[in-house]
Formats: structure tokens, sequence, C-alpha cells
């Protein structure tokens, strides 16, 4: 194993912000995970797992621990007539993993067409768009806790609208110390026309394309209000194109905030308290991070 010392998340982020990490290892197998473990331990370390680094606002403060970058990536199908399942390890692409399911006629994971982020994310943050989510595509899935694999059924993740057991386990204030670690996950798939299913995967990727603003972003930083959209509130605030500092609130959907370079974790934080609050006073409605901050 090889730890770097005091290396930048920033790269490693689709927001391309934030500090070094105090120590920084990435991982291909789940003996690596668990020695990178044992290691952090032994030296009294608190540990953030990091996977496609979309969804996270690290601060320019950096994380004083170990931040371990998880590269499991391997796919195994179990076919059986027109159904099969997928064993997919937690540092596979989402969108890259859909893509090559479906180029093999197996659909259940279209929905996730061009989504940013690794499957173990999927799964922290029950990731969905048009139409899909992972609580409904997921059978089950494999956790590392205290060292020990344990195989959930879904039921156990407890997901809500983007959010899992693990994700309320951090906002609930939970320690970064003894986490479970995502490791694996099997999809229900089924049989579908090659041709079908690349024209949902083209009209979903055109959809996206059209809404997405250009620049270095996390995707959506709020949560959707029930019966409502937070770009929405926030463009009703006035506040497309407002910013503070290197970060923006993108004028194509205002739920984005971009980085138009050098901006910091501080300049996207104040944006974030400005739209709050813009949108408490005129609405009443309390907009909820789908983001996690870290540091």
């Amino acid at each position: 194993m090889r730890y770097l010392e005091n290396e930048p998340l920033a790269p490693y982020t689709s927001w391309r912000i934030g500090g070094p990490a105090r120590f920084f290892a990435q991982v291909t197998s789940v003996s690596e995970i668990v020695q990178a473990l044992a290691w952090a331990n032994q030296r009294d370390l608190a540990v953030f797992v990091l996977g496609g680094g979309s969804n996270i606002l690290i601060r320019d403060t950096g994380f004083d621990g170990l931040v371990l970058r998880i590269r499991l990536q391997n796919v195994r199908l179990e076919v059986n007539g027109d159904e099969a399942r997928a064993m997919v390890e937690s540092g596979a692409p989402m969108a890259g993993t859909a893509r090559r399911l479906a180029r093999q006629g197996w659909a259940g994971l279209e929905w996730a067409e061009g989504l940013p982020g690794t499957i173990g994310g999927a799964l922290h943050g029950n990731a969905g768009c048009y139409g899909g989510d992972i609580a409904t595509s997921l059978e089950r899935a494999w956790v590392l806790v205290h060292g020990e694999t344990q195989e959930w059924p879904v039921e156990r993740l407890a997901f809500g609208y983007r959010t899992s057991v693990l994700k309320q386990m951090r906002a609930d204030g939970g320690s970064w110390r003894n986490q479970p670690i995502i490791l694996a996950a099997a999809f229900r798939l089924y049989r579908d026309d090659l041709t079908t299913l690349a024209q949902r995967m083209e009209r979903t990727s055109h959809e996206r394309r059209s809404k997405t603003p250009w620049g270095a972003s996390c995707g959506s930083v709020f949560k959707n209000p029930p019966g409502d959209s937070a770009g929405r509130l926030i463009e009703a605030a006035g506040l497309k194109g407002t910013r503070i500092g290197n970060a923006e609130i993108a004028v194509r959907h205002a739920n984005y905030i971009i980085n138009l370079g050098g901006a910091s974790s501080d300049d996207v934080l104040r944006l974030i308290d400005l739209a709050r609050e813009r949108v408490l006073a005129m609405t009443g409605i309390e907009l909820e991070l789908e983001i996690q901050i870290v540091g």
C-alpha cells in the first residue's frame, strides 16, 4: 500500500474544489481496504471513503485523516433466461456500467445514462433520475462493517429520497471512524431489444445535456421539495447568475453552482446559504442539501 501525504483532493472531485488529505490511498481490493483501515486505526486517524467525487464539497481545509479512493470495478453477470443479476463492485462508474449492460441487451439501469459518480456513491445517496433510482433497481449489497463483509438486503439500506441509512449516519453527526463501506451491489436486470434500449438511453442523454450547465459542478446542490423543484425556487428568488468569488449559481439551471475557475469552498457555501435564506424568506420552504460537505 502506498500512502500519499498532503494529497490535494480537488482533482478527484467533479467540483474541482477541496484542500489536501493528510493521507491518501487508492484501493483495488477488499483486502487492501481492510489493510488501509487497520493502518488508519493504528494511527488513530479518521477515514473518508471517496468514490467518483460527485455530490460532495470538500472544504479548502481538506480532510485531517485518511482518504480512501475506492477503485474496485469488476462487473459479473448471472443470467437466468431473460432475467439477470449484475454483481457490480462499488468503484465501477454508474453511467459506464449502465451503458456496458445495455450494449449487451440488459435493461434495468438505463435511467443512469450520464449519471456521474460510482456505484458505491449512488447507493450511499440513493441516486436517481428520469424515472429510476437505486432503490427500485437494487437487490442487495455487500458492506464492510468492522472488518467483516456483510450481505445486506435492500430493506436494510433504508432508502429514502436521495438518502440511505449510510448517508443518514453522517447527517446525524456520526463519527468518520468505523463507518460501513459499500463493497459491491447486485442489480435486477431483464432482457430488452438493443435498438429500443439505445433509443431510450439517447433520449435520456439528450435531456441531460439540454439541462446541464457547462462547467465544473457537483450536479444538483439541493433536494427537490415535495411537489416542487429547488431550481425553480432559486430562480424565482432571482438568484440565477449570482456570483460570489469564483462560484456562480448557474444561469441554465439554478440548482447547480458552477466553479468558474479557482472557486473556494467558502464561495460555494456562501451561495448555498444565500439560496437557502432567500427561498425560506420568499416561500417558507427550507431547502435541504443533496450534497455532502466534507472537512
